[in-house]
C-alpha cells in the first residue's frame, strides 16, 4: 500500500520526522518495504500563463509562446507540444532553473538538469515549458490532460503567477511503501494506515464527511437492483445527475499521483480517490447503458462473450459473476467495468455502483479471464461489506464538493445478512504469559481502544469486540499479537522456554533414516530423481504395454513430452543415473533412492492418486553381481526388522536378464507369502538404452509394505551353554533347482538337533555335467542340553543327506 504522508495527514495528526515515523510504524507491526521523497530536485521553475501563441516562422511543428510569470513582459518560449492552448497554466523552467528530468527523452542525470536560454531555429527562447516527467513524475501516473505533452494545471492559478512552482503546488511529500500481509486486507487503505498510525501515536482519526444536501429526487425512481447470486454480499447504488466531466482540483490529482495512480477526469478520480480513501472498490454506470433501469447481479452464461472497458473481448464462463441490466452483462463483478456502459464525455446521469462480493468468487474470475486489477486484488483479500455504504456516500460528497453533478437523495442497497464483529475472551494473564510480560488490564484496554475496539468484562476476562473491518481477529492468539504490536516488538521481553524436548520421529521416518543408514555403510550413495516419467522411457525399460507401471497419473499441463506423467517406479530415475554416471567413465557406482511413486486410483479415477514410497538399489563395477546386489538387499531388510526372505525366479518381467532375475518375498503377520519387491541384472538390452556399456544390477522395494512388516523388536535369548559341531556337504543339483527350495526344505526337517544351514559355493562346470550344478551348504548341529556327540551329530547328517536324495535327486558330491 503506497501512503503518502501528506494525504495520511489528512486524517490523523502526525508531528514527528518521517524516519520516526517509519521506524515506529514497523515496531507497531506495520512492515515497510521503501520510503521515498517526491517533488524534490526542482529550483527555478515558476507557475506561468500562456497568454499568446504564434507559429514559428521557420518550423511547421514548433510554436512561439508568449508566457506571462506576473512580470511586466511576457516571457518567449519555443515549444513543439501539441496539447497547449491560450489561457493554460502551465510550470515555465526560467533561464537558471534545475529540474529533475529525464529532458527529450534522455537518461535522468544525477543532480538533475540546468535549464538555459537559447534559440531554436532562429528564434530566442528564454526558458522551456515542462512535461509531468521532466519534473520528476513517473510517466504511469502524468496525468491524462498532460500526457505526452506539457502540464496542464487544473484550475485557476492567477494569484500564483509567477510563484515558485514546487512550493506553490506543495510538490515536496514522502511516499511510503507498506507490506500489507494478506491478513490485513483493511490497511489497503489510507483511513486503514490511519487507524494504525493514530494507535501507534496515541492519536484520533478524522473520518471524511459523507453527508450530502437533500435533492428532492430519489436514487430509487430510477434505478432498481435484483442479487440472485451467493456470491454477492451487498450491493448499494447511488444515482448522480447532471454530471460535467472534467479535469480534478489539482489537490485530488497530487494525492492521486503520490499513490500511483494516472488522473483521468473528475468523475473517474472520484472513484479511484475513495477506493484509495476506505479500500471499497467501486464503479460508474453511465445509466442510459443500463437497459430498463435494472442492475441484475448474476452468473454468466457459460461460453458467453464479453468486451471489457480495456477493450479485450473474453469468453465468460458459468461461475463467473457479472453485473447485467435488463438485456445483457454490462461488468464482471469486482473485477472491470464493460466498454458498453463506460462513461463519456456527454453522460449526464451516473450510478455509482459500490458493491461486496466473496474474494474467492472474484479470484477465480480474474484468474480465468487473465485480469488482475486494482479492484479485484482488494477483493481478493476481503473487504469489509459494511463500508459499502459510506464509500458511495462519500463519492457522492466529492461530486457535491467539485460541483461535477447533483446528488439525489437515497440509495437502493440490497443487504440480505449484515455482517456483525464476533466478539472474543481474551485474558490478561494469557496474553502476558505468551508475551513474558506483565502488562496491566488497564493498558491492554487502552490498546484495544486506541484500535476502535470495544472492551467489556471485568478481571482477567475481556470481552473485545473488534469493527468489522477487522476480519483477522477471530481467536484470542489475534489480541495477543495486538497487545505485542501496539507495546512494541523492540520492547518484549527476550525469553527461552522453560523446557526443550525433541519431537519423536514417528515410525516411517525412523525407518527411512535406518534405511539411509545402513545402505551408506554399504558404500551406496543418495540420489534423488525427478517425480516425473512418461511411456517412452518404459518402453526403454522393456516394460509391457498392459502392466501396471504404465497406470500413469497424466500432467494436465507438462512442461514437456518427458515429464508429461507422474512416475509409478523409481527404477528408469536409476538406470538415468547409472547411464549418466558411465558415460563419465565412472568405474563403479553404488547407489540408492528413497522416493514417492504415483499411480491412478482405479476404483475413483477423478479422485487423487495412490501415492506410495518405494526404494531402489542400483550398482555396476568390476565387484558387483547378482550375489552381492543380493546381499545388500538381504542385510538391509534384516536391519529393518524382515526376516525369512524367499528369492523366487522371474523369468518374463522384461527389464532383467532372464534366468538372473529374482521376485522378493516373505511371510506376513498371517503366514501368507508376500512380495517386497524384485531385484536382479539388467537386461542388455535395457542396459544399452540407457547407455551402460557393462553389467549392470538394480532392486526395487516397496517401501511402504516393509514399514507395514516391519518388527524391529529384540528378543533376548540366552548363549547357548553347549557347544556346536559342523557338518559341510555338497550336492549336484539340476540346474533349475532353486537354492532356496533346498534350504526351506532343510529347515523344515524335525531335527531338534539342526540349528543352521548356510551356502558357502555354487559350482559349474565340466566337472559336474551340463545342466547340473554342484551347492556346497554349511550345517550346524547342537543339542541344549548336553554335549553332542560325533555319533549323533553324523546320524541327524546323514538324515537330511538322505531327504535331499529323496526329494531333489541330489547328489553328493565327492
Amino acid at each position: 500500500m503506497i501512503v503518502s504522508v501528506n494525504w495520511l495527514k489528512d486524517y490523523v495528526d502526525i508531528d514527528v520526522p518521517v524516519k520516526e515515523f517509519c521506524d515506529r510504524m514497523i515496531m507497531s507491526g506495520s512492515n515497510i518495504e521503501t520510503c521515498t521523497e517526491i517533488g524534490t530536485g526542482i529550483s527555478g521553475v515558476k507557475v506561468g500563463r500562456i497568454d499568446k501563441i504564434e507559429k514559428h516562422p521557420d518550423a511547421d511543428k514548433l510554436v512561439v509562446c508568449g508566457i506571462n510569470i506576473g512580470e511586466e513582459n511576457l516571457l518567449q518560449v519555443v515549444t513543439g507540444a501539441g496539447n497547449i492552448f491560450e489561457g493554460a497554466f502551465v510550470p515555465v523552467a526560467v533561464h537558471g532553473s534545475v529540474i529533475p528530468g529525464p529532458l527529450h527523452g534522455q537518461p535522468k542525470t544525477e543532480g538533475g538538469v540546468k535549464i538555459t536560454r537559447g534559440k531554436l531555429r532562429g528564434v530566442e527562447s528564454d526558458g522551456m515549458l515542462c512535461s509531468a516527467q521532466e519534473l520528476g513524475f513517473d510517466d504511469k501516473v502524468a496525468p491524462m490532460f498532460s500526457k505526452d505533452g506539457i502540464w496542464i494545471l487544473p484550475g485557476n492559478w492567477d494569484e500564483q503567477l509567477g510563484q515558485d512552482f514546487a512550493e506553490c503546488l506543495a510538490l515536496e511529500d514522502s511516499v511510503v511503501d507498506f507490506e500489507i500481509t494478506p491478513n490485513r486486507p483493511d490497511c489497503l487503505s489510507m483511513l486503514g494506515m490511519a487507524r494504525e498510525a493514530a494507535a501507534t501515536f496515541g492519536k484520533t482519526v478524522r473520518y471524511p464527511d459523507t453527508e450530502c444536501e437533500k435533492a428532492g429526487e430519489n436514487a430509487a425512481d430510477y434505478i432498481r437492483v435484483s442479487v440472485r447470486s451467493e456470491l454477492c454480499k451487498r450491493y448499494t447504488a447511488r444515482v448522480i445527475r447532471d454530471v460535467k466531466i472534467g479535469q480534478s482540483p489539482w489537490w485530488m490529482q497530487k494525492r492521486l499521483m503520490a499513490a500511483g495512480m494516472r488522473p483521468i477526469n473528475n468523475m473517474v478520480d472520484i472513484t479511484n480517490f475513495v477506493m484509495l480513501e476506505y479500500g471499497q472498490p467501486l464503479h460508474a454506470f453511465d445509466i442510459r447503458s443500463l437497459a430498463g433501469g435494472e442492475i441484475i447481479v448474476d452468473t454468466a452464461k457459460e461460453g458467453e462473450h464479453f468486451t471489457t472497458l480495456d477493450g479485450t473481448e473474453r469468453t465468460l464462463h458459468a461461475d463467473n459473476l457479472m453485473i447485467n441490466d435488463a438485456e445483457k452483462p454490462v461488468a464482471v463483478a469486482g473485477v472491470m467495468g464493460g466498454l458498453n456502459s463506460e462513461i463519456v464525455e456527454d453522460t449526464d446521469t451516473v450510478v455509482i455502483e459500490s458493491a461486496n462480493f466473496l474474494g474467492s468468487s472474484v479470484r477465480l474470475t480474474a484468474k480465468a479471464l487473465g485480469m488482475r486489477t486494482e479492484a479485484s486484488g482488494r477483493y481478493e483479500k476481503g473487504i469489509d461489506p459494511n463500508l459499502c455504504s459510506a464509500a458511495a456516500d462519500r463519492v457522492c460528497k466529492l461530486v457535491e464538493m467539485l460541483g461535477c453533478g447533483r446528488v439525489l437523495d437515497g440509495s437502493v442497497d440490497v443487504y440480505p445478512n449484515p455482517e456483525k464483529a464476533p466478539t472474543v475472551m481474551a485474558r490478561v494473564s494469557r496474553i502476558n504469559k505468551v508475551l513474558g510480560t506483565d502488562i496491566s488490564r488497564e493498558q491492554m484496554v487502552s490498546y484495544f481502544n486506541g484500535l476502535e475496539m470495544k472492551v467489556e468484562g471485568e478481571g482477567d476476562e475481556m470481552y473485545i469486540t473488534p469493527p468489522t473491518v477487522r476480519q483477522d481477529l477471530l481467536e484470542e492468539v489475534d489480541y495477543v499479537e495486538e497487545v505485542a504490536r501496539m507495546y512494541g516488538y523492540d520492547n518484549l521481553p527476550m525469553t527461552l522456554p522453560d523446557t526443550s524436548s525433541a519431537a519423536p520421529f514417528p515410525k516411517d521416518w525412523d525407518l527411512r533414516e535406518l534405511a539411509r543408514v545402513t545402505l551408506c555403510g554399504m558404500g551406496a550413495n543418495e540420489i534423488q530423481t525427478y517425480s516425473f516419467s512418461n511411456d517412452k522411457v518404459l518402453d526403454q525399460c522393456r516394460i509391457d504395454q498392459d502392466s501396471w507401471e504404465r497406470n500413469f497419473v497424466r500432467m494436465i499441463n507438462p512442461m514437456g513430452e518427458d515429464t508429461s506423467a507422474l512416475r509409478t517406479i523409481l527404477t528408469p530415475g536409476m538406470l538415468e543415473v547409472l547411464g549418466r554416471n558411465y558415460a563419465r567413465n565412472i568405474e563403479a557406482v553404488r547407489a540408492y533412492e528413497i522416493g514417492n511413486t504415483f499411480m491412478k486410483n482405479l476404483l475413483e479415477p477423478d479422485g487423487l492418486p495412490d501415492e506410495s514410497c518405494n526404494l531402489s538399489i542400483g550398482c555396476y563395477g568390476e565387484k558387483e553381481n547378482f550375489f552381492t546386489l543380493k546381499g545388500i538387499v538381504c542385510a538391509l531388510l534384516d536391519k529393518m526388522g524382515i526376516g525369512e526372505l524367499t528369492f523366487v525366479t522371474e523369468s518374463e518381467y522384461g527389464l532383467y536378464h532372464p534366468g538372473r532375475c529374482a521376485r522378493i518375498m516373505t511371510r506376513d503377520r498371517n503366514g501368507d507369502d508376500t512380495e517386497l519387491g524384485i531385484m536382479g541384472e539388467l537386461h542388455p538390452d535395457v542396459a544399452e538404452n540407457f547407455g551402460i556399456g557393462t553389467r549392470a544390477y538394480c532392486a526395487e522395494l516397496f517401501f511402504d509394505l516393509i514399514l507395514t512388516l516391519s518388527d524391529r523388536e529384540v528378543q533376548y535369548r540366552h548363549p547357548p551353554k553347549y557347544p556346536a559341531t559342523s557338518r559341510d556337504m555338497a550336492l549336484i543339483v539340476d540346474e533349475d533347482l532353486e537354492v532356496g527350495k533346498i534350504e526351506a526344505a532343510v529347515k523344515e526337517m524335525e531335527a531338534g538337533i539342526l540349528e543352521d544351514i548356510r551356502l558357502f559355493d555354487v559350482y559349474r562346470g565340466e566337472q559336474v555335467g551340463r545342466g547340473k550344478k554342484s551347492v556346497a551348504f554349511s550345517l550346524t548341529y547342537r543339542n541344549n542340553d548336553r554335549t553332542l556327540t560325533d555319533e549323533e551329530a553324523d546320524r541327524a547328517h546323514a538324515e537330511v543327506v538322505e531327504m535331499l536324495k529323496e526329494r531333489f535327486h541330489a547328489v553328493l558330491r565327492d
